[in-house]
């Protein structure tokens, strides 16, 4: 088993958008928020197309024999003005299909993307994860991360 992470082109966009809408079917089981205020702007399609086009936005997909398993999407973005120009490398995304978990494509895809990140400067980063999602809290942790902000939410309804 061949475990590897690839950066992802215009000719991957059926794939990533097939890959997003299955990580957003399984947010919104999550939290309905999701959709709404971390997901992609719809058009989805339209959305990561211009990821894939954005200097500041690094999408890597992962694969298992050269088939794809997964992606992730992280973003260069600068800090406060106090923070005198630093930036930070915040992922939105990680999702690998079920039957692939635990078997390293992640690790591969998070991996790699973070190596980018260094390679443009970057030392913060910052994960994006939901509560009650355990499995991603723990695949974090796991690379280093830790906690460092929690956002509360209430809706009137």
């Amino acid at each position: 088993m061949k475990l590897a992470a690839r950066r992802a082109s215009a000719e991957d966009l059926d794939e990533l958008l097939r890959l997003y809408r299955l990580l957003a079917a399984e947010m919104h089981e999550y939290h309905r928020m999701w959709e709404l205020a971390d997901g992609l702007s719809e058009p989805a399609g339209e959305a990561l197309r211009l990821a894939l086009e954005d200097p500041d936005t690094a999408v890597y997909l992962g694969t298992i024999d050269d088939v794809v398993f997964g992606f992730i999407l992280g973003v260069s973005e600068p800090l406060l003005t106090q923070a005198n120009g630093e930036r930070i490398g915040s992922i939105r995304f990680v999702f690998t299909e079920l039957e692939a978990r635990e078997v390293g494509v992640g690790e591969t895809m998070r991996d790699a993307l973070l190596a980018e990140l260094r390679s443009r400067g970057l030392r913060c980063f910052d994960a994006h994860v939901l509560p009650g999602h355990r499995l991603v809290k723990n695949f974090f942790e796991s690379g280093g991360f830790s906690a460092r902000s929690i956002v509360m939410h209430h809706r009137d309804d």
